[in-house]
């Protein structure tokens, strides 16, 4: 029987066709209400060491201080994807199955990439048009990954001048602007210590990759593969 032979096997198709982002997303949402009970109940017990009223649970995922938990950790991986996308347009690395292949460095030409003359019926409409659309489909992808990054950057320094300017108050401090907060040491000490933990895993994923092997996946090169081989996924 073919696939698209009765009700039952499509849906089988789309639950093993998009198994990928179904199994991501599932596992996001879980590990994201996990976050939410292991950072409430920490909230809590700061909260009663200070003599403070505790908050409920729906009181705390409405907080400032789980917000810039969440969004500093988003901006951070739309941050390295930004970066990986179009750093790898013209950085390569020899060997690695993360890179592209050592002659293929920039943009590459319009027959390459399939686009204006060179589209085929199966390509998206906008890659066979010339003009803007072609140019703004051709680069869409870091786009909106650069767009994701400062939407979240900027949810970011909201919420962390929210949940900073609290804890002021409760020390009985002064609260500080977000024009200030942008200069604080509190705001770049979040940035920076998930940038540089998403910078190193790039550069581990992208040189381990050129020994070491995982068969089957399409991030890794075939296990019996060259170790120069470059630009070969399994």
């Amino acid at each position: 029987m073919s696939p698209a032979g009765g009700g039952r096997g499509r849906r089988r198709g789309f639950w093993h066709d998009n198994s990928l982002t179904l199994a991501f997303g599932s596992a996001f949402l879980v590990v994201l209400a996990g976050q939410a009970l292991a950072g409430h109940a920490e909230f809590n017990e700061a909260l009663a060491v200070d003599g403070l009223q505790q908050l409920s649970l729906g009181e705390y995922l409405m907080s400032s201080d789980f917000a810039v938990d969440v969004t500093e950790n988003w901006q951070s991986e739309f941050l390295q994807f930004f970066l990986y996308i179009f750093g790898t347009v013209w950085l390569l690395q020899r060997g690695s199955p993360e890179s592209k292949e050592l002659h293929k460095a920039g943009p590459e030409s319009e027959r390459e990439q399939r686009m204006g003359e060179h589209a085929r019926p199966e390509s998206p409409r906008w890659a066979g048009r010339g003009g803007w659309r072609q140019a703004l489909y051709a680069r869409s992808l870091g786009t909106v990954m650069a767009c994701l990054f400062l939407l979240s950057w900027l949810a970011q320094s909201i919420t962390g001048v929210a949940a900073y300017d609290e804890q002021q108050l409760r020390q009985l401090e002064e609260p500080v602007g977000w024009g200030a907060y942008l200069a604080s040491a509190d705001f770049w000490n979040r940035s920076l210590q998930n940038w540089q933990s998403e910078l190193l895993a790039v550069a581990a994923m992208a040189i381990l990759s050129v020994y070491l092997r995982q068969r089957g996946s399409p991030e890794s090169k075939p296990v019996g593969a060259a170790h120069s081989a470059t630009g070969v996924e399994g």
